[in-house]
């Protein structure tokens, strides 16, 4: 597991926005703006993006989340994670195994999986998961292939394991009171916003609304 300090934020973080395909300086931007309206984790999720220059976007957010008191977690790439300060790593069903990244990132940082059956979820926390991202909650373009288990299916999660899970697929704004109504307290989101024309008044709105 993560250090107990990581471990605490973790707990009480409910919203986790997650970076857009843009250019280096868009993404320091928009996340400087998710900051100032009070997103608890960022991860920065860059496929495009060469590893020098994945590395250097890191390390910069690394230290602008840390100055905000926010979670900063890489996607992917484990060495990434720890050569850029950040406080985790998520890995995905094609990444390495959860077990595999604890056994690479050591026990204080954070490792997050994603999950979208119990049983899928009971596994990735015995692994060593902090975490997990669990959907799609509702339908959403950039998940075509997985199957939308629903708020209720995403709660079906969460009560599976002891870990923090974060609702995501498809979720805006319109969509948290439902999200809620579910008894998730823990929110993704990419395109809602990272979209979003004031993307610090946005975050702002969510976690007020989160946080209600």
């Amino acid at each position: 597991m993560a250090s107990p300090s990581r471990q605490r934020r973790l707990t009480a973080a409910r919203l986790y926005a997650i970076t857009p395909e843009a250019e280096p300086e868009a993404v320091e931007r928009v996340v400087g703006a998710w900051l100032r309206g009070g997103v608890d984790v960022v991860q920065l999720r860059q496929k495009r993006l060469a590893r020098g220059r994945l590395l250097d976007l890191a390390t910069a957010l690394a230290g602008a989340c840390a100055d905000a008191g926010a979670l900063f977690i890489v996607n992917d790439h484990v060495d990434v994670a720890m050569l850029s300060g950040a406080d985790g790593a998520h890995v995905g069903p094609d990444d390495l195994t959860v077990a595999a990244a604890r056994r690479v990132a050591g026990p204080d940082l954070v490792i997050g999986a994603s999950a979208s059956s119990p049983e899928a979820g009971r596994e990735a926390e015995r692994e060593g998961a902090d975490y997990l991202g669990s959907g799609p909650a509702y339908e959403t373009p950039l998940k075509t292939e997985k199957r939308v288990i629903g708020p209720a299916g995403v709660a079906a999660v969460a009560e599976a394991v002891d870990i923090p899970v974060f609702a995501i697929g498809g979720i805006d704004r319109g969509r948290l009171a439902e999200v809620r109504a579910a008894g998730l307290r823990r929110v993704c989101a990419i395109r809602a916003l990272g979209a979003a024309a004031d993307p610090e008044a946005e975050a702002r709105a969510w976690a007020e609304a989160l946080r209600e």
